[in-house]
Protein backbone atom coordinates (compact mmCIF):
# COMPACT_ATOMS: atom_id res chain seq x y z
CA UNK A 1 0.00 0.00 0.00
CA UNK A 2 1.22 3.10 -1.10
CA UNK A 3 2.30 6.03 2.11
CA UNK A 4 0.97 9.24 1.63
CA UNK A 5 3.56 11.92 2.03
CA UNK A 6 2.80 14.37 4.22
CA UNK A 7 3.15 17.67 3.17
CA UNK A 8 6.17 20.02 4.32
CA UNK A 9 5.41 23.10 5.64
CA UNK A 10 6.17 25.56 3.90
CA UNK A 11 9.26 27.46 4.36
CA UNK A 12 9.37 30.94 5.46
CA UNK A 13 11.19 33.34 2.13
CA UNK A 14 14.80 34.16 2.46
CA UNK A 15 15.85 37.51 3.58
CA UNK A 16 17.30 38.69 0.68
CA UNK A 17 18.59 41.71 2.11
CA UNK A 18 20.62 39.82 4.47
CA UNK A 19 21.79 36.34 2.89
CA UNK A 20 23.45 38.05 0.32
CA UNK A 21 26.20 39.71 2.33
CA UNK A 22 27.32 37.75 5.74
CA UNK A 23 28.08 40.92 7.32
CA UNK A 24 24.91 42.24 7.57
CA UNK A 25 23.86 39.10 9.46
CA UNK A 26 25.38 40.56 12.85
CA UNK A 27 23.10 41.85 15.11
CA UNK A 28 22.09 45.35 14.35
CA UNK A 29 22.86 47.81 17.38
CA UNK A 30 21.13 51.26 18.43
CA UNK A 31 22.77 54.52 17.54
CA UNK A 32 23.52 55.58 20.26
CA UNK A 33 21.67 59.14 21.36
CA UNK A 34 23.49 62.26 20.01
CA UNK A 35 25.24 64.02 21.94
CA UNK A 36 25.48 68.03 21.87
CA UNK A 37 27.66 69.99 24.09
CA UNK A 38 27.15 74.15 24.57
CA UNK A 39 29.23 76.70 25.66
CA UNK A 40 29.00 80.06 25.87
CA UNK A 41 32.03 82.68 25.47
CA UNK A 42 33.27 85.78 26.09
CA UNK A 43 36.83 86.17 24.67
CA UNK A 44 37.85 82.91 26.62
CA UNK A 45 41.80 82.97 25.69
CA UNK A 46 43.11 79.77 26.19
CA UNK A 47 40.47 78.53 28.80
CA UNK A 48 38.14 77.67 25.68
CA UNK A 49 41.24 75.17 24.27
CA UNK A 50 41.80 73.47 27.21
CA UNK A 51 37.81 73.03 27.35
CA UNK A 52 37.71 71.29 23.99
CA UNK A 53 41.48 69.56 24.75
CA UNK A 54 39.70 67.46 27.51
CA UNK A 55 36.50 67.26 26.02
CA UNK A 56 38.09 64.10 24.15
CA UNK A 57 39.01 62.16 26.83
CA UNK A 58 35.42 62.92 28.49
CA UNK A 59 33.51 60.83 26.36
CA UNK A 60 34.09 57.53 23.81
CA UNK A 61 30.46 59.08 21.93
CA UNK A 62 30.57 61.11 18.74
CA UNK A 63 29.53 64.69 19.86
CA UNK A 64 29.46 68.09 18.66
CA UNK A 65 30.04 71.31 20.50
CA UNK A 66 28.06 74.76 19.56
CA UNK A 67 30.05 77.92 20.69
CA UNK A 68 27.79 80.69 21.03
CA UNK A 69 29.98 83.57 21.26
CA UNK A 70 28.24 86.47 23.04
CA UNK A 71 30.69 89.12 21.54
CA UNK A 72 34.57 88.07 22.15
CA UNK A 73 37.54 90.09 20.48
CA UNK A 74 40.25 87.60 21.37
CA UNK A 75 40.05 85.75 18.50
CA UNK A 76 39.60 82.54 20.31
CA UNK A 77 36.19 81.25 19.10
CA UNK A 78 36.63 81.42 15.71
CA UNK A 79 40.12 79.47 16.50
CA UNK A 80 38.12 76.57 18.07
CA UNK A 81 35.75 76.99 14.99
CA UNK A 82 38.53 75.48 13.01
CA UNK A 83 38.13 72.07 14.82
CA UNK A 84 35.52 69.68 12.68
CA UNK A 85 33.36 68.94 16.01
CA UNK A 86 32.84 72.50 16.79
CA UNK A 87 30.03 74.97 15.03
CA UNK A 88 30.20 78.95 16.20
CA UNK A 89 27.61 80.89 16.55
CA UNK A 90 27.68 84.70 17.45
CA UNK A 91 24.48 85.72 18.94
CA UNK A 92 24.93 89.17 18.43
CA UNK A 93 25.69 90.82 21.57
CA UNK A 94 26.22 89.75 25.30
CA UNK A 95 23.02 88.74 25.86
CA UNK A 96 24.12 86.12 28.66
CA UNK A 97 24.73 83.09 29.52
CA UNK A 98 21.47 81.40 29.77
CA UNK A 99 19.92 83.04 26.77
CA UNK A 100 23.07 81.85 24.86
CA UNK A 101 22.64 78.68 25.78
CA UNK A 102 18.95 78.57 24.60
CA UNK A 103 20.16 79.68 21.09
CA UNK A 104 22.78 77.39 20.98
CA UNK A 105 20.37 74.32 21.85
CA UNK A 106 17.21 75.72 19.70
CA UNK A 107 17.67 73.22 16.97
CA UNK A 108 18.58 70.24 18.53
CA UNK A 109 15.63 68.01 19.08
CA UNK A 110 16.42 64.85 20.38
CA UNK A 111 19.68 62.95 22.66
CA UNK A 112 21.39 65.00 25.20
CA UNK A 113 22.95 68.33 25.61
CA UNK A 114 25.50 69.58 28.27
CA UNK A 115 25.86 72.70 28.86
CA UNK A 116 28.84 74.48 30.36
CA UNK A 117 31.31 77.22 31.07
CA UNK A 118 34.74 77.71 28.68
CA UNK A 119 36.93 77.61 31.69
CA UNK A 120 35.81 74.34 32.66
CA UNK A 121 38.35 71.37 32.30
CA UNK A 122 36.76 68.02 31.97
CA UNK A 123 38.74 64.99 33.94
CA UNK A 124 38.58 61.60 31.81
CA UNK A 125 35.16 59.94 31.69
CA UNK A 126 33.42 62.64 33.22
CA UNK A 127 30.76 62.99 30.46
CA UNK A 128 30.68 58.95 30.39
CA UNK A 129 29.97 59.24 34.01
CA UNK A 130 27.37 61.50 33.72
CA UNK A 131 25.60 59.23 30.97
CA UNK A 132 26.02 56.07 32.75
CA UNK A 133 24.07 57.59 36.19
CA UNK A 134 21.08 58.68 33.74
CA UNK A 135 20.32 54.59 33.30
CA UNK A 136 19.89 54.35 37.10
CA UNK A 137 17.56 57.60 37.47
CA UNK A 138 15.23 57.31 34.83
CA UNK A 139 13.79 60.45 36.07
CA UNK A 140 16.55 62.83 35.80
CA UNK A 141 15.89 65.86 33.81
CA UNK A 142 19.77 67.41 35.12
CA UNK A 143 22.89 65.48 35.94
CA UNK A 144 25.60 67.38 37.39
CA UNK A 145 29.37 66.55 38.16
CA UNK A 146 31.41 67.34 41.49
CA UNK A 147 33.44 70.88 40.86
CA UNK A 148 36.39 71.44 41.68
CA UNK A 149 38.80 74.40 41.42
CA UNK A 150 41.92 74.29 40.52
CA UNK A 151 43.79 73.57 44.44
CA UNK A 152 41.22 70.75 44.21
CA UNK A 153 38.95 72.39 47.11
CA UNK A 154 35.06 71.17 46.20
CA UNK A 155 32.47 73.79 45.04
CA UNK A 156 29.49 73.22 46.28
CA UNK A 157 27.85 72.81 43.32
CA UNK A 158 24.54 70.43 44.27
CA UNK A 159 22.30 72.84 46.56
CA UNK A 160 18.60 73.18 47.93
CA UNK A 161 15.93 75.27 46.31
CA UNK A 162 16.51 78.56 48.22
CA UNK A 163 13.59 79.56 50.48
CA UNK A 164 13.09 83.22 52.22
CA UNK A 165 14.02 82.06 55.61
CA UNK A 166 17.22 80.23 54.13
CA UNK A 167 18.07 82.82 52.05
CA UNK A 168 18.36 85.34 54.72
CA UNK A 169 19.63 83.53 56.72
CA UNK A 170 22.60 82.65 54.33
CA UNK A 171 22.75 86.15 53.06
CA UNK A 172 23.32 87.57 56.24
CA UNK A 173 25.42 85.68 58.34
CA UNK A 174 27.02 83.50 55.13
CA UNK A 175 30.48 85.60 54.88
CA UNK A 176 30.74 86.00 59.06
CA UNK A 177 29.54 82.97 60.32
CA UNK A 178 30.31 80.47 57.40
CA UNK A 179 29.11 77.55 59.56
CA UNK A 180 25.89 78.62 60.22
CA UNK A 181 22.55 76.57 60.26
CA UNK A 182 21.17 78.60 57.14
CA UNK A 183 24.24 78.01 54.78
CA UNK A 184 24.88 74.34 55.85
CA UNK A 185 21.41 73.60 54.90
CA UNK A 186 21.38 76.19 51.57
CA UNK A 187 25.13 74.15 50.62
CA UNK A 188 23.85 70.37 51.41
CA UNK A 189 26.62 68.75 50.48
CA UNK A 190 28.53 69.95 53.39
CA UNK A 191 29.78 66.35 54.07
CA UNK A 192 30.38 62.98 52.14
CA UNK A 193 29.42 63.30 48.50
CA UNK A 194 26.53 61.28 47.60
CA UNK A 195 24.60 60.04 44.46
CA UNK A 196 21.57 61.44 44.42
CA UNK A 197 18.84 64.32 43.70
CA UNK A 198 19.37 67.75 44.97
CA UNK A 199 17.16 70.81 44.48
CA UNK A 200 19.60 72.24 42.17
CA UNK A 201 22.96 72.26 40.14
CA UNK A 202 25.54 74.47 39.42
CA UNK A 203 24.97 75.69 35.44
CA UNK A 204 28.52 75.70 35.14
CA UNK A 205 28.56 72.32 33.92
CA UNK A 206 25.17 70.41 33.54
CA UNK A 207 24.41 67.10 31.64
CA UNK A 208 20.24 67.18 30.51
CA UNK A 209 18.10 65.29 28.21
CA UNK A 210 16.83 67.45 25.51
CA UNK A 211 13.17 66.07 26.26
CA UNK A 212 13.23 67.90 29.80
CA UNK A 213 15.48 71.25 28.59
CA UNK A 214 12.96 72.29 25.97
CA UNK A 215 10.07 70.85 28.10
CA UNK A 216 10.72 73.50 30.43
CA UNK A 217 11.35 75.95 27.89
CA UNK A 218 15.34 76.34 28.94
CA UNK A 219 16.95 78.78 30.79
CA UNK A 220 14.63 81.84 32.09
CA UNK A 221 15.96 84.99 29.48
CA UNK A 222 15.84 87.56 32.32
CA UNK A 223 18.37 86.06 34.56
CA UNK A 224 21.71 88.01 32.50
CA UNK A 225 24.33 85.58 34.92
CA UNK A 226 24.03 83.61 37.97
CA UNK A 227 20.40 82.21 39.65
CA UNK A 228 19.42 80.93 35.99
CA UNK A 229 20.64 77.63 37.05
CA UNK A 230 18.60 77.99 40.23
CA UNK A 231 15.47 78.59 38.44
CA UNK A 232 15.91 75.90 35.74
CA UNK A 233 16.25 73.27 38.82
CA UNK A 234 12.94 74.75 40.34
CA UNK A 235 10.90 74.58 37.03
CA UNK A 236 12.49 70.93 36.62
CA UNK A 237 11.39 69.81 39.75
CA UNK A 238 7.91 71.26 39.28
CA UNK A 239 7.60 69.11 35.94
CA UNK A 240 8.32 65.98 37.38
CA UNK A 241 12.24 65.85 36.88
CA UNK A 242 15.24 65.28 39.75
CA UNK A 243 18.50 67.28 39.64
CA UNK A 244 21.21 64.34 40.42
CA UNK A 245 24.60 65.65 41.52
CA UNK A 246 26.90 62.48 40.57
CA UNK A 247 29.93 63.15 42.45
CA UNK A 248 32.06 60.50 40.57
CA UNK A 249 32.39 62.28 37.93
CA UNK A 250 35.05 64.96 38.25
CA UNK A 251 35.38 68.48 36.47
CA UNK A 252 37.47 71.47 37.43
CA UNK A 253 36.38 74.59 36.91
CA UNK A 254 39.39 76.80 37.08
CA UNK A 255 37.24 80.74 36.86
CA UNK A 256 38.86 83.86 35.24
CA UNK A 257 40.72 86.28 36.79
CA UNK A 258 37.93 89.67 37.10
CA UNK A 259 39.30 92.88 36.88
CA UNK A 260 38.31 94.50 39.85
CA UNK A 261 34.90 96.65 37.78
CA UNK A 262 33.87 93.25 36.74
CA UNK A 263 33.73 92.00 40.20
CA UNK A 264 32.06 94.93 41.45
CA UNK A 265 29.50 94.29 38.44
CA UNK A 266 29.47 90.28 38.79
CA UNK A 267 28.73 90.88 42.86
CA UNK A 268 25.32 93.39 41.08
CA UNK A 269 24.23 91.24 39.11
CA UNK A 270 24.30 88.09 41.89
CA UNK A 271 22.20 90.29 44.03
CA UNK A 272 19.69 91.69 41.46
CA UNK A 273 19.13 88.15 40.16
CA UNK A 274 18.81 86.76 43.58
CA UNK A 275 16.29 89.28 44.33
CA UNK A 276 14.37 88.36 40.87
CA UNK A 277 14.57 84.86 42.02
CA UNK A 278 13.40 85.53 45.42
CA UNK A 279 10.67 87.81 44.57
CA UNK A 280 8.95 85.56 42.36
CA UNK A 281 8.16 83.22 45.12
CA UNK A 282 6.20 85.83 46.57
CA UNK A 283 4.09 87.92 43.98
CA UNK A 284 1.29 89.58 44.74
CA UNK A 285 0.26 93.01 46.39
CA UNK A 286 0.03 91.30 49.93
CA UNK A 287 3.41 90.62 49.59
CA UNK A 288 4.96 93.89 48.68
CA UNK A 289 6.05 94.84 51.80
CA UNK A 290 8.37 91.66 51.75
CA UNK A 291 9.99 92.20 48.87
CA UNK A 292 11.03 95.96 49.78
CA UNK A 293 12.44 94.37 53.20
CA UNK A 294 14.63 91.43 50.44
CA UNK A 295 15.36 94.20 47.89
CA UNK A 296 16.54 96.85 51.06
CA UNK A 297 18.60 93.62 52.59
CA UNK A 298 20.24 92.67 49.06
CA UNK A 299 21.21 95.96 48.36
CA UNK A 300 22.79 96.62 51.43
CA UNK A 301 24.68 93.34 51.51
CA UNK A 302 26.01 94.33 47.76
CA UNK A 303 27.25 97.54 49.28
CA UNK A 304 28.84 96.06 51.79
CA UNK A 305 30.49 92.95 49.93
CA UNK A 306 32.11 95.67 47.84
CA UNK A 307 33.51 97.40 51.10
CA UNK A 308 34.92 93.80 52.05
CA UNK A 309 35.49 92.68 48.84
CA UNK A 310 33.74 89.48 48.70
CA UNK A 311 30.26 87.91 48.23
CA UNK A 312 29.90 85.70 51.41
CA UNK A 313 31.14 82.42 50.40
CA UNK A 314 29.50 80.25 53.59
CA UNK A 315 31.49 77.51 54.65
CA UNK A 316 34.92 76.29 53.43
CA UNK A 317 35.47 75.07 51.15
CA UNK A 318 36.71 70.85 51.59
CA UNK A 319 39.14 68.73 49.17
CA UNK A 320 37.55 66.09 46.96
CA UNK A 321 40.36 63.85 47.88
CA UNK A 322 39.67 64.20 51.87
CA UNK A 323 35.98 63.95 51.12
CA UNK A 324 36.43 60.42 49.55
CA UNK A 325 39.20 59.01 51.46
CA UNK A 326 36.34 59.31 55.09
CA UNK A 327 34.04 57.65 52.44
CA UNK A 328 36.68 54.96 52.34
CA UNK A 329 37.38 54.54 56.11
CA UNK A 330 33.88 54.35 56.91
Amino acid sequence: MCQRSRARPARAPLDTHYSRNPRRRRRRVAAPESLTVSVVTYSPGGHLDTFLDSLRLATTRPYRVVVADNGSTDGAPERAAARPEVTLLHTGANIGYGAAHNAALAGVTDGWVAVANPDVRWEPGSLDTLLEASRRWPRGGAFGPAILDADGALYPSARELPTLGRGIGHVLCGWWWPGNPWTRSYRKERGIPAEGPAGWLSGSCLLLPVEAFHRVGGFDDSYFMYFEDVDLGARLGRAGWLSVHVPSAVVIHTGAHATAQAADRMRDEHHRSAFRYLSRLYPGRQHAPLRWTLAAGLWARAALSRVVGRVGQGAAPQRHSELLDSETRR
